[in-house]
Formats: structure tokens, C-alpha cells, sequence
């Protein structure tokens, strides 16, 4: 889902080399650590004895170095600070860190500037006022401690619930400050990541209805399958499975395989780029069955996006409020609308057979039949871009949003101790549950007390769902306790779990 991200991963390893012969050119300057003052570290008096050694001053700090780049500034952004006096924001998952070359950067954002690095050497430094962290790559058994008090921590997570379900629990989310998820209610709502614009949905019909019935009649199948990530928490191919006894489904990639793919065209089963002859060959079916591989609310990818943007009807399980956001209503088939998956084949046969009435769901590629206006604000309000060089990319700028949040509030920190009488205190900041929380991932179809034991998937989702709290529990003690070994969560875990037991006792 990371695909720009990927290839600006790759860029920047790839990149200091090549601009290595460019400084000169470039006109790089760089400032040195070595000449910040050592009231910058942490006072040694606030920490128990036996954690003091891990807050000495680092000789890593003066082999830091930090570009002076001359960057887009905000026009509320009147920061004039050196780079020696700017907060730094850390990216503790470095190989998503939204700048090259090197690992170090100034940012200079709508109202205020910071210092952007993924040089963890950097964690235990006054200056470092915030941790970002890449959900997928969180884990409570690496996390950065102990958690210091000055240092608030941000998470972006724009990928599926099922990479890390630690962040689906309360004890997780509220680790946080600041967050940027697909959840709307999020700090930096990522929700439509996947809706490159209003363009792209009213982009033409690419097969026409003619062509799809004509193909129809030659034997191609009214409804498309095509995954190949098979084991997944929304048990995606137990319902397929069913519904293809009612419903001729053609089905590509490796799950529930009846069909291959042509020879001209790679295994792109789970493809999220857009190559044109792969666009190609989907385009034809009637009904994409777009099934995403977790649910949880505001969860969208391109399986619901594509079909719409080719003139498809996506016939959608995954986020439970997807109409919110939904061009019109009645442009897609919500799956769990029906009571049965033989109740939906048997509703996507009579369209089949109804060309008027399978005309309907494509009404929105006219502009005067786009009626939701949550949709049309969110696409015009929201401040990054997708494939847009005309705004930032959401890494770089929920980077920014941190940036500022945190300028902000060293800001009230600053001003309330200067005068506390005339002054408030900067208020705490805690992500809770509607950040991100998604639900006990359940069975495809039927009830999970009817599976056998032996069920692959009962195995192990569930499992892994309540795993993570037990992981997102002890992370929260091994902070509480201020413990700085994260190699501890499982004492912690073992013990919640006795105390647990003995309560119930």
C-alpha cells in the first residue's frame, strides 16, 4: 500500500551516492552537533541512579549533521531559528523517514520549523521532543524507553488493521499524541489515501455496457475475483467461497484459483499500481467483488476505488460506514446489506439481466449525480496529495502537522512558566480508540462457534487480536513503571495476567 513510499525508499538509498558529486552544486551547508551546549541534555538529577549512564552525553551528537535547506515555508511561518535552537522530531521507523539524502533535515512547515531525523542516536536528547512511529513496524518489545517525560510520541498508520492489532486497543492508541490513520477521526485523517481526486472517479467508462454484455454472451463470467493474499483476518474466501455456488465468479491470483491469468500479463493478483493491459483485462467484468483483508471503519483501498474510477460496479465488504463516503448512494453493492450470500447472487443475476438498472450504478460518472457532499469537501479540504506535486505527500505532511503541534505546546510550556498567574498549562494530548480501533476480527461467513477447531483462521486471528492487547497492556505498565528494558514486557504481561487471575478469584 506504501507504493510511493516504497520507491522513495529505494530513492533514498540510491541517492546519497549520486549526490555525493553534486554538494558543490548543490550548495549543501551542513551544521554540526558538536556545538550545541550540554544544557540540552537531560538533567541527570531527575533519573533514578541506576538509568543515569544511558543519558551521558553521546559523541554520536557531534558526528550528527543536519542540512540548511532552503524549503517550502508556510505562509503563517515567520521562524527564523537557527537550526541549533529548533525542536527535533525523531522518525524512530527510519526506512520510511521522507527525505533524502541523508537521514538528517530542516522542515520548515505552515507556522513553525523543526529538525527532522531517523538517527535514533538522537532518542535520549533534550531537543528531541517527538517520536513518529510507522504502525506496521511498531512493537512493543522494541519500543524506545523508558518514555521520557518531555517527549510526546505520534503514530501514522495508513495500512491495514491487520499489521499491528496492538494499535486497535485502548491501552495501544492511548500511547499516542498525535495520529494519522485511515480513521477519520484520526488528527491527520488519511481516509481517502486512495482517491487520487474527483477526477479520477468521473474518469470515462473504460468498457462499455455493450462490450461487457457482448463479452457476457461469449462465456466471460458477470463477476471478478482476483486476490492472492489468501490468509487474512476478514476470512474474505470462506464468503466468496459460498457465494460462487450461486454465481458464476471468474477468479485469478492464488486464492480460490478457477481461472489463469493470460500469459501477457504478470501474476499482478494483488497488484496496486495501475498498469494500463491489467487495467485492461479487469475493466471488462460487471461486478469486482472487493473484499478488503481487514474491517474496520474508514479502511478503503483500491478495491473499492479502482472498479469506480473504470466504470465497475465494486460489490464491497471491508469499512462498515463506506457509504459516508460513497459517491452517491447507490453506486455500490454493500455486501453485508444482504442477509445471505445466495440473497446476493441472486440481486447481482437480476442486474445482470438489467441493463437499466445496472446503468444506475454508474450514474455518478456525471458530475451533477455526485450528491455527497462529505466527499467533495473532504477531497477539496484536505491539504496533501496523491501523485499531486502541487502538495505534500501525507508523510511529509503529518510531519509538518507534528512539527507545529509541538512548537505549539513548547510554546505554552514556555509562556505558563514564565507566568503561570496569567497562563494555563498546555493541555495533555491522548489518542483514543476512535483513532484507529477495529473490531474482534470474525468469520467470512457463519459463526465462529460453529468452525472446527482445526480452522486455519480461527487459529490464528482471533488469537492474534487478543495477543496484542496482552502486548498493548504491558507496554503500557512497562511505562507506568518507568522501566527502560523493553525486553521486560513479558514479566509485565505474565504478571497483569496473575493479578487478573487472582481478581477473578
Amino acid at each position: 500500500m506504501l507504493g510511493d513510499i516504497s520507491v522513495m525508499a529505494d530513492r533514498s538509498r540510491l541517492l546519497p551516492c549520486v549526490c555525493l558529486g553534486l554538494f558543490g552544486v548543490l550548495c549543501w551547508v551542513w551544521v554540526s552537533f558538536a556545538s550545541f551546549p550540554d544544557d540540552q541534555l537531560l538533567p541527570l538529577e531527575v533519573l533514578d541512579a541506576a538509568d543515569r549512564g544511558a543519558f551521558q552525553p553521546q559523541s554520536a551528537l557531534s558526528e550528527m549533521e543536519f542540512a540548511s535547506v532552503v524549503s517550502y515555508r508556510g505562509p503563517g511561518n515567520t521562524d527564523r531559528r537557527s537550526n541549533k535552537e529548533l525542536p527535533i522530531l525523531l522518525w524512530w521507523s527510519g526506512g520510511l523517514f521522507p527525505h533524502f539524502p541523508g537521514d538528517t533535515e530542516r522542515i520548515d512547515c505552515a507556522t513553525s520549523s523543526c529538525l527532522a531525523t531517523s538517527n535514533r542516536k538522537v532518542q535520549l536528547y533534550k531537543r528531541t521532543t517527538s517520536i513518529i512511529f510507522y504502525g506496521t513496524d511498531f512493537r512493543a518489545y522494541e519500543a524506545p524507553l523508558p518514555r521520557l517525560r518531555h517527549q510526546t510520541w505520534a503514530l501514522f498508520h495508513e495500512e491495514s488493521p491487520m499489521n499491528n492489532y496492538v494499535l486497535s486497543h485502548g491501552p495501544g492508541i492511548r500511547l499516542f499524541n498525535y495520529t494519522a490513520t485511515f480513521r477519520r477521526e484520526s488528527d491527520y485523517p488519511l481516509t481517502l489515501q486512495w482517491l487520487p481526486s474527483l477526477e479520477y472517479l468521473l474518469e470515462p467508462v473504460a468498457v462499455s455496457l455493450e462490450e461487457k454484455n457482448r463479452l457476457r454472451r461469449e462465456g466471460l463470467a458477470p463477476v471478478l475475483y482476483m486476490q492472492s493474499h489468501c490468509d487474512v483476518p476478514s476470512d474474505r474466501d470462506r464468503y466468496v467461497k459460498e457465494l460462487m455456488k450461486y454465481i458464476t465468479v471468474d477468479s485469478y491470483g492464488k486464492c480460490l484459483n478457477n481461472k489463469p491469468l493470460p500469459e501477457y500479463l504478470e501474476d499482478t493478483a494483488t497488484a496496486t499500481g495501475e498498469e494500463p493491459k491489467f487495467m485492461s483485462f479487469v475493466a471488462r467484468y460487471k461486478f469486482h467483488l472487493a473484499l478488503e483483508n481487514g474491517l474496520c471503519p474508514d479502511y478503503m483501498t483500491e478495491k473499492l476505488w479502482r472498479p469506480l474510477h473504470q466504470g465497475c460496479v465494486p460489490v464491497y465488504r471491508g469499512s462498515p460506514v463506506v457509504a459516508d463516503w460513497m459517491p452517491n448512494d447507490h453506486s455500490a453493492i454493500i455486501i453485508d446489506d444482504f442477509p445471505s450470500p445466495k440473497a446476493l447472487a441472486d440481486f447481482l443475476i437480476g442486474l445482470d439481466e438489467n441493463d437499466h438498472e445496472y446503468a444506475k450504478y454508474l450514474e455518478f460518472k456525471n458530475p451533477s449525480r455526485i450528491t455527497n457532499t462529505r466527499l467533495l469537501e473532504a477531497l477539496e479540504t484536505r491539504e496533501w496529495g496523491v501523485n499531486d506535486m502541487s502538495k505534500p505527500n501525507y508523510l511529509n505532511g503529518f510531519e509538518c502537522y507534528v512539527c507545529d503541534q509541538e512548537n505549539a505546546r513548547l510554546a505554552a510550556e514556555r509562556a505558563y512558566k514564565k507566568a503561570p498567574k496569567t497562563n494555563r498549562p498546555p493541555q495533555p494530548k491522548m489518542a483514543s480508540n476512535s483513532h484507529m480501533g477495529c473490531p474482534l476480527p470474525s468469520p467470512g461467513y457463519g459463526e465462529a462457534q460453529d468452525l472446527p477447531s482445526d480452522d486455519g483462521w480461527l487459529q490464528i486471528w482471533p488469537q492474534d487480536y487478543w495477543q496484542s492487547l496482552d502486548q498493548a497492556e504491558g507496554l503500557e505498565s512497562l511505562i507506568r513503571h518507568n522501566e527502560s528494558d523493553p525486553s521486560l514486557l513479558w514479566k509485565h504481561i505474565q504478571n497483569i495476567a496473575v493479578s487478573r487471575a487472582r481478581g477473578k478469584q
